[in-house]
C-alpha cells in the first residue's frame, strides 16, 4: 500500500478529504474528515493530495557534511521525538532527530511475529526525519521497534560505537510532560537515545537514608477547587489506559485532601465531571471512609466539609 499514516489524501467520487488515520488491511484505510469521523474507504477510492506536509515529515535530501569548528563539535544529542499530527490528533509520528554533528545512517525495523522495514536513510547534522507512523488507539499493540545507528563524518573525530535499540513502547514511556523537540522546535515527547547508562550517586543515596528526624515535610496548600478531569492533570492522558486514568486522579485526590487537612480548611470542592460514575463511585467511597470528613455533598452544594478536631 502506498499510503501511510497521517498522509493527506481526498476522495475520488466524493468531495470530501482528510487524514488517513487507521491502515485497516491492504485495501481497506479510515480517512478521518474535518469534523473528526472517520470513514472506511478503499484504498483506491482516494488520492494522494501533494503538498500537503505532516510536522516532522520534512527530510532532509543534502548529505553533503557541513565542516564543523573544532571547538564546536558536538558529539551527544540523538533523540527520538514523538509529535502527535497537527491534523488528525489520533495519530503520532516517531522522528529520529539529529542534534549531533556527525551524520547518522540509521534503519528501523518493526517486529510483530514478522520482521518488517520501515525505514533507512541518512540524517544531516542537526536534522531530523519521520521514521513512523502509529495509530494512538492501538498503543498496546504496537509492534517492537529496532533501530540501528551508525555515526559517519570525514572530519578528524573519533566516531562513536553504533547504536542498536530494540524497544516496545508502553504508555508509561510517555508519562512525563511534553517539552519542546531539538531542530523541530514543537512540543512534544522525548527519549534520548545516546544517554548513557543510569548511574546512581552514591553520596545522595547515602544522604537520603541519614536524613535527621527533625526534618519536616513542606505541604502546600491545596486551592479551594480541584479538577480532577484527567487533561488537567497529565499532558499524556491520550496514552494511558481507564484503569491508570482512575489511580492517577485518586492519588491526586487523596493528596489535595490531606494537604486540606493539614492546613485546616473547613471546605474544599472536588471537581470530577460526569462521565460513567466511577470517579464520583471511588470518592464517595474514600469519603465515607476517613475520619477527618465531616460531611459531603454532591453536586447543589459542591461543598466537602472537614472536620474542624482531630487535626493534631
Amino acid at each position: 500500500m502506498k499510503y501511510k499514516l497521517g498522509d493527506f489524501v481526498r476522495f475520488v467520487d466524493e468531495k470530501m478529504e482528510g487524514h488517513i488515520t487507521r491502515i485497516i488491511d491492504e485495501e481497506m484505510i479510515g480517512v478521518t474528515t474535518e469534523d473528526d469521523f472517520e470513514i472506511p474507504v478503499l484504498a483506491r477510492k482516494v488520492t494522494l493530495v501533494h503538498g500537503y506536509k505532516a510536522p516532522g515529515t520534512e527530510i532532509t535530501t543534502d548529505t553533503n557534511e557541513p565542516q564543523t569548528p573544532q571547538g564546536e563539535f558536538k558529539t551527544k544529542g540523538v533523540y527520538l521525538g514523538v509529535l502527535p499530527d497537527a491534523k488528525a490528533n489520533s495519530v503520532v509520528h516517531f522522528n529520529l532527530i539529529n542534534d549531533t554533528s556527525f551524520q547518522l545512517l540509521i534503519t528501523l525495523t518493526t517486529e510483530k511475529q514478522v520482521f518488517k522495514g520501515e525505514h533507512a536513510g541518512i540524517v544531516a547534522p542537526h536534522s531530523a526525519i519521520k521514521i513512523y507512523s502509529a495509530q494512538l488507539a492501538d498503543l498496546q499493540l504496537w509492534p517492537k521497534l529496532v533501530l540501528n545507528i551508525l555515526y559517519y563524518t570525514t572530519q578528524n573525530f573519533e566516531a562513536p560505537s553504533p547504536l542498536i535499540i530494540s524497544e516496545k513502547f508502553k504508555a508509561k514511556d510517555f508519562a512525563g510532560s511534553k517539552k519542546n523537540l531539538p531542530v523541530l522546535n514543537q512540543q512534544g515527547w522525548l527519549i534520548q537515545l545516546d544517554e548513557p547508562d543510569f548511574v546512581i550517586d552514591a553520596g545522595k543515596l547515602k544522604e537520603s537514608f541519614f536524613k535527621s528526624a527533625d526534618e519536616k515535610v513542606e505541604v502546600a496548600k491545596p486551592a479551594r477547587e480541584v479538577d480532577l478531569h484527567i487533561e488537567k492533570l497529565r499532558d499524556d492522558y491520550q496514552f494511558i489506559n481507564s484503569s491508570e486514568i482512575l489511580k492517577i486522579q485518586m492519588d491526586y485526590f487523596n493528596k489535595a485532601l490531606d494537604a486540606a487537612i493539614v492546613h485546616h480548611l473547613t471546605d474544599i470542592v472536588f471537581i470530577h465531571g460526569v462521565g460513567n460514575g466511577t470517579l464520583r463511585n471511588e470518592l464517595h467511597k474514600a469519603l465515607g471512609k476517613n475520619l477527618k470528613v465531616q460531611t459531603f455533598m454532591d453536586a447543589q452544594k459542591r461543598n466537602l466539609a472537614l472536620a474542624q478536631r482531630g487535626y493534631y
